[in-house]
């Protein structure tokens, strides 16, 4: 994983910000990338925002991209760990969403206890036993342009609310998109996805 600069979404803003809160795709949404996804918002501004897709599992393991980056894990179930589709941008590349925040080369910082680390550090610190106590491993990330979100919330494609790292680390991967939006007081079953038809 090469260290990669994550967007600079750190500036002030005038948009109400939905950084830590999650996106969740509206049953219609069609798109592959996000269909039936949720997504925690790691940073939104005017600039426009980031995020990582929490529930579209890839079928490697953390393993496969260590022995990728020539770094051996010191156990087994560490290699086993899963690694997820964090959204189409960068997918080439490896992001880590932890908890607690740590000192890390390359972190975006998501909340006063979560970040989003890019740098090889991280890996090489899970490898051995000793990174963070909660990470969810990603290929890529989720980005928008100016005013991109704002259009596409404006034209109903997602629900948004506040986030709970019990839903990324703990929740399993096929519950989190009904997960976030219960936590809103939606049912995403009770959804037609015809827009406009009772």
């Amino acid at each position: 994983m090469a260290a990669t600069t994550l967007p600079d979404t750190m500036g002030m803003s005038t948009v109400e910000s939905l950084s830590n809160h999650f996106l969740i795709a509206m049953p219609a949404l069609a798109d592959p990338n996000f269909h039936h996804t949720a997504t925690l918002i790691c940073k939104h501004n005017d600039g426009g925002a980031l995020g990582i897709v929490i529930n579209r599992p890839t079928d490697l393991q953390l393993g496969d991209i260590l022995e990728h980056m020539e770094i051996e894990a010191t156990r087994s179930d560490i290699a086993r760990q899963a690694v997820y589709m964090g959204g189409p941008v960068q997918n080439d590349r490896g992001f880590v969403l932890h908890e607690p925040l740590g000192n890390w080369e390359a972190t975006l910082k998501v909340t006063d206890d979560t970040g989003i680390t890019s740098s090889r550090d991280i890996l090489e610190a899970i490898a051995l036993g000793a990174g963070p106590e909660k990470a969810f491993i990603t290929l890529g990330y989720a980005g928008w342009g100016a005013g991109q979100l704002e259009q596409e919330l404006a034209a109903n494609a997602w629900l948004s609310g506040p986030s709970s790292t019990r839903i990324v680390f703990e929740t399993p991967c096929e519950q989190r998109w009904e997960a976030a939006a219960a936590l809103i007081g939606i049912d995403l079953n009770l959804i037609s996805g015809d827009a406009g038809h009772a």
